[in-house]
């Protein structure tokens, strides 16, 4: 039989429209074997050199910083981008910069429920995240303490994402093991960004036009 029409029985046969088991097919379950890696093998420095490279190719930026630089490097990252409007999740642990120390009439708001009209007005959201892949570039969000809503960092043009070091993983399985799968999971890779069907690239389409990280270590 040619791969076409075995492909076809094997349909046939789950569907339980087959008068018998697909050829090559012995109708019993059998366990797949693990052939792919689950762990990383590098150290964490490697694998933050590895995640900054990636998210330096999906056009990222990142600062890295050591932990007691981190108030003074979220102030330099905003004042850079001239963020004086910035809307923050709730329960935001980390050591956040006077908003003067950005610049002069910034205004930082806690986001509570503020309508797609209103995100719009702000130049920029502060969040953590829940972990970041370094080999895939990925960081994933998962709504908790610190993120927000998906609208929250959708809308605003500019997203300003805080990694420490322990959260980071080297591969995909890694990763899932640490999320909870009922949580509103968003999986980041890179700046929002589409192309025509001549491949021209267009920036902020589907979420903020700027991903910026910083890495804490």
């Amino acid at each position: 039989m040619t791969a076409r029409e075995i492909v076809l029985a094997r349909i046939r046969d789950a569907l339980g429209t087959s008068p018998g088991p697909a050829p090559g097919h012995a109708g019993d379950e059998v366990e797949a074997e693990q052939t792919y890696r689950s762990r990383s093998e590098v150290n964490t420095e490697t694998m933050l050199d590895l995640l900054a490279d990636r998210l330096l190719d999906y056009r990222c930026s990142v600062r890295r910083c050591a932990p007691g630089d981190l108030k003074a490097t979220i102030a330099a990252a905003l004042a850079q981008r001239g963020a004086r409007r910035v809307v923050l999740p709730a329960e935001l642990d980390l050591p956040l910069p006077d908003p003067a120390d950005v610049g002069a009439g910034s205004e930082w708001v806690v986001d509570d429920g503020l309508n797609p009209e209103a995100l719009d007005s702000f130049d920029a959201v502060l969040t953590t995240a829940t972990v970041a892949i370094a080999e895939t570039g990925t960081i994933v969000l998962d709504g908790s303490a610190g993120q927000g809503r998906r609208a929250l960092t959708l809308i605003p043009d500019y997203h300003l994402c805080v990694l420490h070091s322990h959260q980071v993983v080297g591969l995909v399985p890694e990763a899932i093991a640490l999320l909870t799968p009922h949580r509103p999971l968003t999986f980041i890779s890179g700046p929002s960004a589409t192309s025509d069907i001549e491949l021209d690239r267009v920036e902020g389409v589907h979420g903020p036009r700027t991903l910026e990280i910083v890495l804490v270590s």
